[in-house]
């Protein structure tokens, strides 16, 4: 199937059917086509949407350097020792000149690369913020409806500005290392809010305890204790969840075990408590606040009548009798039409298998 213009139905239908049959192959094509927006997309994720939600999303994420590629290695071996299917979406940033992007993960993650179990998908943030590339949860659902048991995101590492991952994530893992630098100006309140599990990378280097001391008494504070809450104490009985705060030494394989068991008492308390339908639902919502957002923009800026009525604005905005508002809101009322066009055309019942 030619990729570069759009599919014909029967030759989506193949790709789908193929999907559905575990070819590898397939899934590779169809994660290209949703990541890049290409013609089909949708389609593609409308025939497995039913299917999505059995699979395990794990957030990892911290700042660059903190080992955050070796951890995921590390708890593929983990998930695949267990039998289960790995996928993971690697984000890297884009150059702000080029455009372009390393990827490097399948390097870094070479001891699990060519394992058939494992799926590996590294994507290019594209200039968007929250350290996620936008198509990052459409992948995932891609991966979902394959059947990969877990899913594992590993984002780029850009620092407070990539809280996205917990919004993609069932559960959010953050890796810190001594050298991160003051840990209160690491220790955030948005990155002590998404993280479900906190672990000291390199933690054979000096000032891991101190870390880990300064991570468990801010967890203290916000639970308003006026001491540090210790990683044995994290609540998978109660109606609240702790963090645990762990060490590992992950290029030595040493503390993937608690990682992988932390994880798990995560899930059980989500699938306990509620929380986990409550997190999957809020991630539906916005995901259709994205569809929405998505199309706004495409119909609009792309239309070269819309442009051209903007650039008519112009001299008025320039002068000062016009206000950007008031352009936006007449805009707004004559794209009527544009906005409310279909975009969406499901395959016909008698090709999609």
């Amino acid at each position: 199937m030619n990729m570069t213009t759009a599919p014909t139905e029967s030759a989506l239908a193949r790709l789908l059917e193929q999907f559905r049959a575990g070819k590898p192959a397939a899934l590779a094509r169809a994660v290209s086509i949703v990541e890049n927006h290409r013609p089909g997309f949708e389609q593609i994720l409308a025939a497995q949407h039913a299917l999505v939600g059995r699979a395990r999303r794990i957030g990892i994420t911290g700042p660059p350097g903190a080992g955050k590629s070796t951890i995921t290695t590390r708890l593929t071996r983990a998930y695949r020792e267990r039998g289960l299917r790995v996928g993971i979406v690697a984000v890297d940033p884009t150059s702000p000149f080029t455009g372009g992007a390393l990827l490097g993960d399948r390097i870094r993650m070479e001891e699990v690369a060519l394992d058939e179990g494992v799926f590996i998908r590294s994507m290019a943030t594209r200039g968007s913020l929250g350290g996620l590339a936008t198509a990052t949860r459409e992948v995932c659902d891609v991966f979902d409806g394959f059947g990969m048991d877990v899913i594992l995101l590993e984002t780029v590492g850009v620092g407070q500005s990539e809280l996205d991952v917990a919004r993609a994530a069932d559960s959010t893992l953050v890796v810190l290392v001594p050298e991160s630098g003051d840990s209160i100006q690491t220790l955030k309140a948005g990155v002590m809010e998404i993280a479900d599990v906190f672990t000291v990378n390199k933690a054979d280097r000096p000032g891991a305890d101190r870390l880990r001391h300064d991570i468990e008494l801010m967890l203290g504070l916000r639970a308003g204790h006026a001491r540090p809450v210790k990683a044995s104490a994290l609540a998978s009985d109660s109606d609240t969840w702790t963090p645990p705060v762990l060490s590992t030494i992950a290029a030595q394989n040493q503390g993937i075990d608690d990682i992988v068991t932390a994880l798990d008492r995560h899930a059980q308390y989500l699938e306990a408590s509620g929380e986990l339908r409550l997190r999957r639902r809020l991630r539906l919502r916005e995901r259709v606040m994205e569809v929405v957002e998505q199309q706004i923009r495409q119909r609009l800026w792309h239309d070269a009548t819309t442009l051209q009525w903007i650039d008519a604005q112009l001299d008025g905005l320039e002068d000062g009798s016009l206000v950007p508002f008031a352009v936006a809101d007449t805009l707004r009322a004559q794209s009527a039409s544009l906005l409310t066009q279909p975009s969406f055309t499901p395959l016909t019942s008698s090709q999609d298998q």
